[in-house]
């Protein structure tokens, strides 16, 4: 390196663009539907704190060499295209069917793009200027002398596309059902006395079930917008902690079985019964949970993958990259993502093995 043109002001960005980058998380990640069984020829979409909602091709990360890391200096990857998707966190991100892709974010809005605009760009393109097919903003709420509350985030969203309907779970304790056609708000579900952090579609039975910060998760009616039923999670564990917030909710694909993370403990209740069916405590609080089958994954605040089976036994346990992990999400393949911390998605085989680790990208 020549001395002589040596930039400070250019090496200081330069720093601190990378230490804002190992600040930023990966609040979710989804796989782009596909019916190439083979994973590598997928995309990976990903909702980070800096607002940004990309798109990664597995194929490219692998051929840079981000499938060879073992340490933690993983290489930032290119995007194949970049949105700055939210004012603000962006923290989830769905399909809606195959054509529209959704996300949410703290600035209380939900957004979507025509994913046939997107994926027809031809080279890799960053911070690109499009305008998304639908953009919804929850609605403020009227105080005294006429005042507006601020506008409250969306925490997670739900698609129902045979209904034509999305769910959000949001910061004003309520949980909303908007219309894809008409662009406004169709129900709203009230009975949360705090934060709505995630919610799921019952998509069989017309029900959706939220889980809330003030420890309990509901499923309600999506005809009538009542609550149906009311789960306390850990209400039969002993436990000299307390962890007042469902943070995460999750159902199997025959809608039988639901599985509830709350603290360090998640657990089972059979719908169809409405009853409670197991628990199990966890070391570390649990901030994401899917079923594969009739077996459950989780992630949480260590850098680990468990799977367990139905009884809460742990079957087996994979170290992760995101030392703190917030989303994990499955292929068709069986192949699985885990996203967090470090702004790092980890994804593995369904041998376990690490298929593919890299650091996204900022704008």
């Amino acid at each position: 390196m020549d001395c002589r043109d040596w930039d400070e002001e250019q090496y200081r960005e330069s720093i601190l663009r990378e230490r804002e980058a190992l600040a930023c998380t990966v609040f979710r990640t989804t796989f782009v539907p596909n019916p190439n069984p083979n994973p590598n020829c997928d995309n990976i979409i990903v909702a980070s704190s800096d607002g940004c909602i990309a798109s990664y091709s597995i194929t490219s990360c692998l051929k840079m060499g981000c499938g060879n890391a073992r340490r933690r200096d993983w290489l930032v990857a290119e995007p194949q295209f970049l949105i700055q998707g939210h004012d603000g966190p962006a923290y989830d991100v769905k399909f809606y069917d195959d054509s529209l892709l959704l996300s949410c974010g703290d600035d209380g809005r939900i957004k979507g793009w025509n994913w046939k605009d997107i994926s027809g760009i031809e080279k890799p393109s960053n911070g690109i200027e499009l305008k998304p097919a639908l953009d919804l903003l929850n609605p403020q709420h009227k105080g005294p002398w006429g005042a507006l509350s601020p506008i409250p985030e969306n925490n997670a969203i739900a698609a129902d596309p045979q209904n034509g309907s999305i769910y959000s779970a949001t910061g004003d304790s309520n949980a909303y059902c908007w219309d894809v056609e008409k662009s406004v708000v169709k129900m709203v579900f009230k009975g949360h006395s705090n934060y709505v952090h995630c919610i799921v579609s019952c998509n069989l039975s017309s029900q959706i079930v939220t889980g809330s910060e003030d420890g309990t998760a509901r499923i309600w009616d999506c005809k009538s917008g009542k609550c149906i039923q009311r789960i306390v999670p850990d209400k039969d564990m002993k436990s000299n902690l307390y962890f007042p917030r469902v943070s995460c909710v999750a159902l199997d694909s025959s809608e039988n079985w639901l599985v509830c993370g709350k603290g360090q403990s998640l657990s089972l209740w059979n719908l169809h019964a409405r009853e409670f069916v197991s628990s199990v405590k966890r070391h570390s609080s649990i901030q994401d949970v899917i079923f594969d089958g009739n077996q459950i994954l989780s992630v949480g605040a260590e850098p680990l993958l468990t799977r367990s089976n139905i009884n809460g036994d742990i079957l087996s346990q994979i170290r992760c990259a995101p030392q703190t992990a917030f989303s994990v999400s499955l292929h068709p393949s069986g192949v699985t993502a885990v996203g967090g911390y470090g702004a790092v998605a980890d994804l593995i085989s369904q041998f376990g093995s690490h298929l593919c680790t890299f650091r996204c990208r900022g704008l």
